[in-house]
């Protein structure tokens, strides 16, 4: 399968992100295109040795920068988009709209203490947005490859606090669902085995790693999540492997440079 039709499916992801959620338990959906179809990263810089190795020792991973100062705005759907990433900013990544952004995933999580997570896999963070604005980020040096690495950025902006309620949402669902969840949609019901956090390099004022793990006809498709939060906005990272079932890596200069923008 060539990379462009990976990123098309990545640009999905908010639908039905990485495909697990996107049909009944035992089928395949059309978006996987068996399996190769979606966001499969290559292996990239600190960030990539921890997300591979989850017990690696903290000094594997570059020192954290001073925590930023933040001006509180809440930014409309204009201004969230002038802080997203754009093509040129990260030497070799293209940057662009998402296709299918406006519209939201439909999974519901059978246990409530896991809805913090399952409402970031549908594409709509809890609790809602002021706004939001989607992009797929591509490596384009990979042009051509199977595994072309293919990011999704959701950026959302919060009012009052609850931006931080948002975060502190996600980090309690990630202790507590642990063992794994169980989703319904119109579409059936989909399961996710484990939930774990991973030791990436911290970002913002708070940020948050972690790996989900779906199931499709019993392969383990890892999708990984980083979420960033500065002041009143909030940019959720995520990307996916379907290949080798192994924890993709989200490249840590993406990460940094988005971050590095919020207000």
């Amino acid at each position: 399968m060539k990379a462009r039709t990976a990123a098309m499916a990545a640009t999905t992801a908010v639908l039905c992100l990485a495909a697990v959620a996107c049909g009944p338990d035992g089928e395949k959906s059309e978006q996987d295109g068996g399996k190769a179809a979606g966001a499969s990263a290559k292996p990239s810089g600190t960030a990539s040795s921890n997300a591979s190795d989850p017990a690696a020792s903290d000094s594997a991973a570059p020192a954290p920068t001073a925590t930023p100062t933040s001006s509180g705005e809440v930014l409309d759907k204009a201004g969230l988009a002038k802080v997203a990433l754009t093509t040129g900013e990260v030497a070799h990544y293209e940057v662009t709209p998402m296709q299918g952004g406006e519209e939201s995933g439909t999974e519901r999580s059978e246990n409530k203490d896991c809805e913090p997570l399952v409402a970031v896999i549908n594409g709509a963070p809890q609790p809602t947005p002021a706004a939001t604005v989607f992009r797929t980020v591509m490596d384009k040096s990979e042009e051509g490859k199977d595994d072309q690495t293919v990011v999704t950025e959701i950026l959302t902006s919060h009012p009052k606090d609850a931006a931080q309620q948002l975060m502190r949402g996600v980090r309690d669902a990630v202790q507590a669902c642990a063992g794994g969840f169980r989703t319904s949609s119109e579409d059936g019901p989909s399961t996710y085995t484990e939930v774990k956090q991973l030791p990436l390099p911290p970002q913002g004022q708070e940020s948050i790693a972690y790996q989900v793990t779906g199931s499709i006809e019993g392969d383990k498709v890892p999708l990984v999540f980083q979420l960033v939060r500065t002041g009143s906005t909030v940019v959720t990272f995520y990307v996916a492997e379907f290949i080798t079932g192994k924890t993709p890596q989200l490249p840590a200069e993406l990460v940094a440079a988005q971050a590095a923008k919020l207000p």
